[in-house]
């Protein structure tokens, strides 16, 4: 059983997707990448988008400590019910609809998007996924990041560097065990940086 790490959540249990078909984040890593998005303001009141959600515990943790909302988005019928659990039982939590669960392909619903909609995008796509169908998901994620938005792409250590929308620039990259974080902003020079 998982749990939010932290915010006003913090420690409230999550239900796991039963089965060896998803690959949670692991809580040290959960809490690197929300400790680097929180230093640098990426959480208070933003728009998070969740793709692959699995259980939605990263799209949780993201409501727990501060996002305005959160989508996450879950093709599995299984795991999009735990998805829908979980943000219930947050949602319950907080007293408010802070996150909401969408049962489909990650591709079909960042079709159905607005274009720069989400200022901050929690990819954990299956480590199986990968060339042409990756790039084509990574190209329809940036098209609803705003402009001056945040990507992170979860990946293992051992899979081939992704090839990266032409607007992405990779800010930093960070590993953790088996698994490597990437940070992607929009290149534009005459935006300034998001804190």
């Amino acid at each position: 059983m998982s749990r939010i790490v932290s915010g006003v959540a913090g420690g409230l249990p999550l239900v796991s997707v039963p089965g060896t078909g998803t690959r949670p984040t692991t809580d040290r890593t959960k809490e690197a990448l929300f400790s680097w998005l929180e230093s640098r303001g990426w959480l208070e009141g933003t728009a998070v988008l969740d793709l692959y959600a699995g259980s939605a515990a990263l799209g949780c943790e993201a409501a727990s400590r501060g996002a305005g909302e959160v989508l996450s988005v879950e093709k599995h019928g299984k795991a999009a019910g735990v998805c829908k659990r979980n943000a219930e039982t947050l949602n319950s939590k907080l007293g408010r609809t802070a996150v909401r669960v969408q049962n489909a392909s990650v591709d079909t619903a960042l079709q159905q998007l607005t274009p720069g909609q989400w200022d901050l995008i929690l990819a954990d796509p299956p480590y199986d996924l990968d060339g042409e169908q990756l790039n084509r998901s990574l190209e329809l994620m940036d098209a609803v990041l705003d402009e001056r938005g945040l990507l992170v792409l979860e990946r293992s250590t051992r899979s081939a560097e992704p090839q990266w929308p032409q607007r992405l620039d990779v800010i930093e990259q960070r590993d953790y065990g088996e698994t490597r974080l990437y940070f992607l902003r929009p290149r534009d020079d005459e935006q300034p940086a998001r804190r």
